[in-house]
C-alpha cells in the first residue's frame, strides 16, 4: 500500500492516501516492528514511500521516523547505500517544508548534498532523482541555486516515467515563482503543473496550484475572481483532511477579502490561524499575516498590535520575508518609526516582484512619518515601476494616492486631485478598496486640496484624473521620471542597497556579518548577492571585489 503511493494513478490516487490515512495505525506499527526486529532496510522503505502522506500536514511525523533510524551511527552500514540515499533524500524535503525548518537552513543543504552523492554512488536512478529534489528543495528560496538539481531531476524523472517526482518538481517550482512575485508566471506555471497533477491524480499539488493560480489572480488585480475558486479548493481540502493546503486556501481567501473591504476577512484569518497551529512554522506566520493584514484592512489598531505582540518576526529572519513589509506597517501604526523602517528596508532588500511593489509602498509610508518626503516619493515612483514591469496591479491605487499626497504638499495642487481621482476610478475598476487604517490620511489630504483649489476646480481635475485609463494615469504619475531610470545590467544598475553589500564584502566581511552590520537576515545577504551576480554577469566573491576595483578607481 505504502509503495503504490509513488506511482499514482490517474483514477485512485487519492484514495490511496485516504487509505493509508486510515491505515497509519497499523503502518506505524509495521515501522515500529521492523526497526525493532533489526529490518531497517524495511523501515525505511516505509518511511520513504509514505512522503506523499507526510506531506499533507505530517510532516513531523514523517520526520520523527526517518530521524529515529537516519540519527544513530551505525545504522547506515545495515541497509543498502539507494536505500539509506532515498531515506535521506526524503528526510530533506521533508525539513525543507517551511512548517519544519528555517528555508535553506544550512544543515538542510549540507544533508541534502550528502544524499545526492550516496545516490550518484548507488546508480539507482529513482534514488538520484529524489535526491536532486531533495537538493532543489533544500536551496529554500533561491530558485536559481534550485534549478539545475531540478533540471537533471527532471530529465531522470522522465526517463524511468516517474511522474509522481515530475509533479513535485513541479509544483516547488511554483513555490520558487510565487517566492518572485510575478504573477504571469506564476499562473501559468501552476496551471502547467496542475495539469500533470490532475493526470496523475496528484489531488494534494492540484489543489496547491489552484490556489497559487488564485494568489495570481489577486495580485492582477481580481481580487473578487479568485474568491469562489480559493473556497471551492478550501472545502476539497477539508475533505481530504488536507490541513496543509486547507491554510492556504484561508489564508488566500482572507486575502482577497481584506483588499475588497469585506469584514469576513477577519472571521477568516482566524480560522486559518486556529487550522495552522498544528503544522507552526511558515503556517503560522501565514496565519498571523492575514490577521494583520485583516486588521489593517478594518482600521483596528488594537487588533493590529495584538496581532503584532503574538507575531513577533524579530528572531524569525527566515519566514516569510515578504511579510515583513504587514509588520512594518503594523510599526507604523503604533508609532514606532525605527521598527517600521528596519522591516521595511528589510523588505525591500530581500523582495521582488508583487513583494517589492508592496515593501516599497510601505516603506514610502515610514518615509512619509519620518518627514522624508524625497525619499518617500522615490519609493513610490518605484512601487508603481515595479507593479508596470511584473503586471501586477493590486496596490496601485495605493502607490498612485501615495504619489498624489506627495504631490499636494509640494504645492502640485492639480497633479495631486488628478492622481487621487485615477486612483478612485482604478479602486471602482476592480473593487479594490483602501485599508481602513490609511483612510484618515486620505480624507485629509483630499480635503486640504478641496480648500486649496475650490469646488470646481478640484471636481475638475479629479474628473480628468478619473476618466485615463490606468496606463495613461501611470504614464503621467511617472512623468519627468525617466531620466531616473535604472539600468537592468552594469554597475550603474546596482540599487543602494546593493551598493551597501558590495562595499561590505570589499572589506572582506562574510554573509553572516554582513547581515549583521545591515540588521538583515543572511538569507536577504545572499539573495541579494545572487541580484548582484547577475547584473554584473560574476559568479565569485573574488570576480565582485575585482569589478567594484574597477569603479572604485
Amino acid at each position: 500500500m505504502a509503495a503504490g503511493l509513488n506511482v499514482p494513478a490517474s483514477t485512485d490516487y487519492e484514495q490511496r492516501l485516504l487509505q493509508a490515512e486510515a491505515e497509519i495505525d497499523n503502518l506505524r506499527a509495521a515501522f515500529t516492528w521492523s526497526r525493532g526486529n533489526g529490518d531497517i532496510a524495511a523501515a525505511l522503505q516505509l518511511a520513504s514511500a509514505l512522503q506523499p502522506l507526510w506531506s499533507q500536514g505530517r510532516m513531523r511525523e514523517g520526520l520523527a521516523w526517518l530521524e529515529s533510524i537516519l540519527e544513530r551511527e551505525g545504522d547506515n552500514h545495515l541497509v543498502p547505500a539507494g536505500v539509506w540515499a532515498r531515506a535521506l533524500a526524503e528526510k530533506v524535503i521533508l525539513k525543507a517544508w517551511p512548517a519544519t525548518s528555517p528555508m535553506g537552513a544550512p544543515d538542510i543543504v549540507a544533508q541534502a548534498h550528502h544524499a545526492l552523492a550516496l545516490a550518484r554512488d548507488a546508480g539507482d536512478c529513482a534514488v538520484l532523482a529524489r535526491a536532486l529534489v531533495a537538493c532543489g528543495c533544500g536551496s529554500g528560496c533561491d530558485t536559481e541555486a534550485a534549478q539545475p538539481y531540478f533540471a537533471e531531476a527532471i530529465e531522470l524523472a522522465r526517463a524511468i516515467n516517474d511522474e509522481w517526482t515530475l509533479s513535485q518538481i513541479d509544483y516547488w517550482q511554483v513555490v520558487g515563482i510565487f517566492i518572485s512575485g510575478q504573477p504571469i508566471p506564476l499562473r501559468a506555471a501552476a496551471e502547467q503543473a496542475r495539469e500533470l497533477a490532475d493526470s496523475i491524480g496528484n489531488r494534494f499539488v492540484s489543489r496547491q496550484c489552484r490556489l497559487f493560480a488564485c494568489l495570481a489572480q489577486i495580485w492582477e488585480g481580481d481580487a473578487n475572481g479568485a474568491l469562489a475558486l480559493s473556497r471551492d479548493v478550501t472545502a476539497e481540502a477539508e475533505v481530504a483532511n488536507d490541513v496543509v493546503t486547507k491554510v492556504l486556501g484561508l489564508y488566500v481567501e482572507a486575502m482577497a477579502l481584506s483588499y475588497i473591504g469585506d469584514s469576513a476577512a477577519r472571521t477568516i484569518a482566524g480560522a486559518a490561524l486556529e487550522a495552522a497551529t498544528e503544522l507552526g512554522g511558515i503556517y503560522q506566520d501565514l496565519g498571523y499575516g492575514a490577521i494583520t493584514r485583516a486588521a489593517l484592512a478594518a482600521g483596528d489598531v488594537a487588533a493590529i498590535e495584538a496581532s503584532e505582540a503574538s507575531w513577533d518576526l524579530r528572531n524569525q529572519h527566515n519566514v516569510v520575508t515578504a511579510h515583513h513589509e504587514l509588520m512594518a506597517q503594523a510599526a507604523l501604526v503604533r508609532g514606532d518609526v525605527t521598527t517600521a523602517r528596519r522591516f521595511a528596508d528589510e523588505a525591500v532588500l530581500a523582495s521582488t516582484g508583487w513583494h517589492l511593489m508592496m515593501a516599497l509602498i510601505a516603506r514610502a509610508r515610514v518615509a512619509i512619518a519620518q518627514d522624508e518626503l524625497g525619499k518617500a516619493r522615490d519609493d513610490a515612483h518605484a512601487a508603481v515601476a515595479c507593479g508596470v514591469g511584473v503586471q501586477t496591479y493590486l496596490a496601485m491605487p495605493d502607490a498612485l494616492e501615495l504619489l498624489a499626497g506627495l504631490a499636494g504638499e509640494a504645492g502640485n495642487h492639480g497633479q495631486a486631485v488628478r492622481l487621487f481621482g485615477a486612483a478612485a476610478a482604478q479602486r471602482q475598476r476592480t473593487g479594490e478598496v483602501r485599508h481602513k487604517i490609511w483612510d484618515a490620511g486620505y480624507e485629509a489630504a483630499t480635503a486640504a486640496l478641496r480648500d486649496a483649489m475650490g469646488d470646481e476646480d478640484f471636481t475638475a481635475a479629479w474628473a480628468e484624473g478619473a476618466a485615463a485609463p490606468l496606463d495613461e494615469a501611470i504614464a503621467y504619475a511617472q512623468r519627468g521620471r525617466g531620466e531616473r531610470k535604472r539600468p537592468s545590467n552594469g554597475w550603474d544598475a546596482l540599487t543602494p542597497a546593493e551598493h551597501k553589500i558590495v562595499k561590505l564584502v570589499t572589506e572582506g566581511l562574510v554573509t553572516k556579518d554582513i547581515a549583521a552590520r545591515l540588521f538583515v537576515s543572511p538569507r536577504t545577504v545572499q539573495t541579494h548577492l545572487t541580484h548582484i551576480y547577475t547584473k554584473l554577469d560574476v559568479t565569485s566573491r573574488v570576480q565582485l571585489v575585482q569589478e567594484a576595483a574597477q569603479h572604485s578607481t
